[in-house]
């Protein structure tokens, strides 16, 4: 650590902006400028004052960093990984399974990206599974079996201090390794635009402890670059009705649970729901017509969703986990009106599987949640029966998902105001048209028309 005694300080400088006033420490330190902003002349005076006050003492400055040693000294002394694993104890009870294993993998790169030296002693693949299924899960670390405890120990003794953020070669390195696959290929945008905004959380709460003094990740347009990202459907994604059709009724004729997951994939067409909040309905949250109206609309009632996460990530050791409908407050719901022909099917499956009100309405064999796993499988293999070769390798109805997006891409072809269709997906407009504008057609003739019947511009009389 290389330290200097030659500092000045400056005056403080303002800048008034459009929407804001600035306030900037300025100083130097070893012949390097360097500036602080803060939003209010308060918080600019309290940190000159900490520099002029380092200086009095007498005390030397970090070159690196240009801070008095006092100031580094609080990160100097503690190691990344015990950071990292308090921190992960801290968030642990207000995440949700899946935000516990995103921030549990934007640590372990981190972690690794921190090593004085890589750890070449142990394998690359128990390395990052010790880290990211132990250090990282509150709820499993003091049940670490011994050969992942020598890994652990072996990490912490080769951790970097938290001070090694103020070097900005090593955050650009740390960068590098989140954005980087095992493969050594760049990571999908939202993996890194995910990883990032982890690790801003991480930063954030440095600062809080006064562990950090400042944010050390790019900001403002060099923190996005690199990871813009869309929420717009693909096109190619969404299924024709012919292919809907032929896929539910390959599923229909499956051996193997064929009716039972017919009706729970018929649900995710004619309704266009979530799938964890599909597997989560009861069979009172249907609401049927009389037996004699076989032909009428039902009702589907979602206050519910249960998302497969893992049973290592949730506090009760269960697969899957209960929560809230997305983006709605707690304890809400959504009700979604159901096609006839939705109708039949499910008044079908609950009298064939002799279903009660309280039970679930789409069960696995056993009677419990319908498995993730038993969903995809079936849904890939009514994919490669129905669809020629080169339709299948393309990404028409690849994911389960696709099935809610061609329903609410229906719902706006048909005619629907988006507010409604809006409400019937759990979305907020703006999110739904940004989602699928792009996929919304079939409309410009009847618009052309609108557009003509306005009329054109009044013809005006030549002037001779």
């Amino acid at each position: 650590m290389e330290t200097t005694y030659d500092v000045k300080i400056y005056k403080i400088l303002t800048y008034k902006g459009a929407r804001k006033t600035t306030y900037t420490v300025r100083w130097v330190v070893a012949g390097k400028r360097w500036r602080e902003p803060f939003d209010t002349a308060a918080l600019a005076e309290g940190f000159r004052s900490e520099l002029i006050q380092a200086t009095g003492k007498g005390e030397a400055f970090v070159v690196s960093t240009g801070l008095p040693v006092s100031h580094r000294s609080k990160s100097a002394a503690m190691s990344w990984y015990k950071f990292a694993v308090e921190y992960m104890d801290f968030r642990w009870p207000q995440l949700g399974g899946n935000s516990r294993k995103n921030t549990a993998k934007a640590l372990t790169a981190t972690t690794l990206a921190l090593l004085r030296v890589q750890p070449t002693q142990f394998d690359p693949v128990a390395v990052r599974t010790a880290l990211r299924e132990w250090a990282f899960n509150t709820n499993r670390r003091a049940e670490a079996p011994r050969d992942v405890v020598t890994i652990l120990r072996w990490v912490e003794r080769n951790s970097l201090p938290v001070s090694a953020w103020e070097d900005l070669e090593k955050v650009d390195e740390v960068l590098r390794a989140i954005d980087t696959r095992l493969d050594g290929k760049q990571a999908a945008a939202w993996s890194r635009k995910r990883h990032r905004r982890i690790l801003n959380v991480v930063m954030k709460y440095a600062i809080r402890r006064r562990i950090l003094r400042t944010n050390p990740l790019p900001k403002g347009k060099e923190s996005t670059a690199v990871t813009k990202t869309t929420s717009a459907v693909d096109k190619r994604s969404l299924m024709n009705a012919e292919q809907a059709a032929a896929f539910l009724d390959w599923i229909r004729r499956r051996p193997r649970g064929g009716k039972r997951l017919h009706a729970f994939f018929a649900t995710l067409y004619y309704c266009g729901p979530r799938p964890e909040e599909a597997v989560a309905m009861r069979v009172e949250d249907v609401t049927l017509p009389g037996p004699g109206a076989a032909d009428q609309w039902c009702e589907l009632l979602f206050h519910m969703a249960t998302p497969e996460v893992g049973k290592q990530w949730t506090d009760t050791g269960e697969i899957h986990e209960q929560r809230d409908l997305k983006g709605r407050a707690e304890g809400d719901t959504r009700a979604v009106p159901g096609h006839p022909a939705l109708t039949r099917i499910l008044r079908q499956h609950i009298e064939d599987e002799q279903l009660k009100p309280g039970d679930l309405l789409f069960q696995g064999e056993t009677g419990g949640i319908l498995a993730g796993s038993v969903i995809r499988r079936a849904w890939r293999g009514a994919r490669k029966a129905v669809l020629p070769p080169h339709v299948f390798e393309s990404p028409t109805g690849r994911r389960v998902y696709d099935n809610r997006h061609t329903r609410l891409t229906k719902w706006l072809n048909d005619g629907i105001p988006p507010a409604q269709v809006a409400e019937w997906a759990g979305n907020s407009v703006p999110v739904l048209l940004a989602t699928y504008a792009r996929c919304v057609e079939g409309q410009l003739p009847d618009l052309k028309k609108r557009l003509e019947a306005a009329g054109d511009l009044p013809e005006r009389p030549d002037v001779g």
